[in-house]
């Protein structure tokens, strides 16, 4: 093994057949790879890394544990458990091509910490695999994060019970989801934005963005008509967590979630009560 961090690209099995929205988002986002990072920053103004940053900081990583992220995307996420702590991640998206991106980062990735962490890299497994069907035993993960995973799938209850599956009684789990803002200027500041300044800035950089910027208003919109916050909340307890937290950002831009799966948590898993500090029991 190198100095930099390993990384192993797993495929599980053939891909079952696909939705039509399913296969919308394979399509939309197979052109943003190269490019992604950078532009997820700057079109939320520099947000999106300052949540990436308070999810991590919520779920709690500690040496030693193992960390699933799904929907990793380019392994923003699984970068910053690595950053924040010396657990192993297991990184989990649909599209080849973020996973492409994910490797790549991966095989530059500078490990951070002291000199023992440094001469013992932390090891990212990556897999192409759906979170609604993971392939994973029962209870195989200390914690697990998502990130803008939900409006993309068929069945966001079904998806939530899938992911406490692999969860072990007393695991953390947080999720990052954008979000539309409950307070009356800031929400017709963000329906402006998504309606208009989005979509043509993302024009302005290429004709994939375009498409992007052109869906992800109606899109988050749409999920949180169907899907409210408090019902999303009580996915979350159907599927077997306790002690559901919120915490909006940026105006309510962005939508944290922390919950831990029933059962007895081990000594090494404290480190999430951290998140009830920034959060609201819903």
């Amino acid at each position: 093994m190198s100095s930099d961090a390993s990384s192993e690209l797993v495929e599980a099995g053939a891909p079952r057949s696909r939705s039509a929205r399913k296969r919308h988002a394979l399509e939309l986002f197979r052109g943003l790879p190269r490019r992604y990072d950078l532009l997820a920053a700057a079109l939320s103004f520099g947000q999106d890394p300052r949540w990436r940053r308070a999810l991590v900081r919520g779920v709690g990583p500690a040496p030693g544990e193992r960390v699933l992220d799904v929907a990793t995307g380019t392994g923003l996420v699984a970068a910053e458990l690595l950053r924040q702590s010396g657990c192993s991640v297991v990184a989990v998206d649909q599209s080849a091509e973020m996973l492409d991106a994910a490797r790549a980062r991966f095989r530059q990735y500078p490990p951070s910490g002291d000199g023992a962490r440094a001469s013992r890299p932390p090891a990212v497994q990556l897999i192409e695999a759906e979170a609604e069907k993971l392939p994973f035993a029962d209870g195989s993960f200390d914690a697990l994060t998502f990130t803008y995973l939900l409006r993309y799938v068929d069945d966001p209850r079904a998806t939530m019970r899938e992911l406490a599956r692999v969860l072990r009684p007393g695991g953390r789990i947080a999720s990052l989801e954008f979000g539309v803002p409950p307070w009356g200027p800031a929400r017709a500041a963000w329906r402006a934005y998504t309606a208009v300044g989005l979509p043509i800035l993302a024009r302005l950089v290429s004709r994939q963005w375009g498409e992007v910027g052109r869906f992800l208003g109606p899109s988050i919109a749409s999920f949180y008509e169907q899907h409210p916050v408090q019902r999303i909340a009580d996915y979350w307890r159907e599927a077997g967590l306790q002690h559901v937290r919120v915490r909006r950002m940026s105006l309510g831009g962005g939508i944290l979630m922390f919950a831990t799966r029933a059962g007895n948590a081990s000594p090494g898993g404290g480190r999430a009560n951290a998140a009830r500090a920034h959060a609201g029991d819903v």
